[in-house]
């Protein structure tokens, strides 16, 4: 409001000529970087969740191949005792019923063959499975850490705003940089 040659500013227009004249305060720059610091926290933990639950699934794969080729042997020892039953048989069998003996016993022999190289597949698909989860899991403690060190700058960055120590702010950009360092080493160099 002015009046009689003098000009009276409210808080606003004295917060904004402060501002024009001295630049953005601490507890704006603050503010900036902790949104900036929120935004790729966002980014690590989902990246982290994200490698975390792919290598879960090749996990539960690595399980159920393993089990499908457990369930293979089995049904291989099955044969080789059904193999044994007819190889007995022919033994005692007479003359007449040993060829029938003998053609069983053939039959179990090529169906353990294919169950074998089923089995060996399937155990083969188990590694591959396992391998692949514990490679996806490497990244995925290096995020973590990551993380926590953004959550540290966070919470020096809060508590400069409220202090108005500057130190604590380098601080708090030291630990942003470890973080974001360990970020770009897990997702691009691991």
């Amino acid at each position: 409001m002015s009046g009689h040659g003098f000009h009276v500013h409210g808080a606003h227009e004295h917060e904004l000529e402060h501002q024009a004249h001295h630049g953005p305060g601490l507890a704006q720059s603050v503010a900036i970087f902790t949104a900036i610091l929120s935004t790729i926290g966002a980014i690590v933990s989902y990246q982290g969740g994200a490698t975390q639950n792919e290598s879960m699934l090749y996990k539960n794969e690595a399980v159920l191949k393993k089990t499908q080729a457990s369930d293979q042997w089995n049904f291989y020892q099955s044969k080789s005792a059904k193999g044994h039953l007819m190889e007995l048989a022919m033994e005692l069998a007479p003359a007449e019923k040993k060829d029938f003996y003998r053609q069983q016993l053939a039959r179990y022999e090529q169906e353990k063959k294919e169950i074998r190289a089923k089995a060996e597949v399937l155990e083969k698909e188990s590694e591959e499975a396992n391998a692949k989860s514990e490679h996806l899991m490497h990244p995925h403690h290096r995020l973590a850490q990551a993380m926590t060190l953004i959550q540290i700058a966070i919470s020096l960055a809060s508590i400069t705003a409220l202090t108005r120590k500057r130190w604590l702010f380098v601080l708090a950009a030291a630990a942003a940089a470890g973080g974001a360092g360990i970020w770009a080493y897990a997702a691009f160099g691991a």
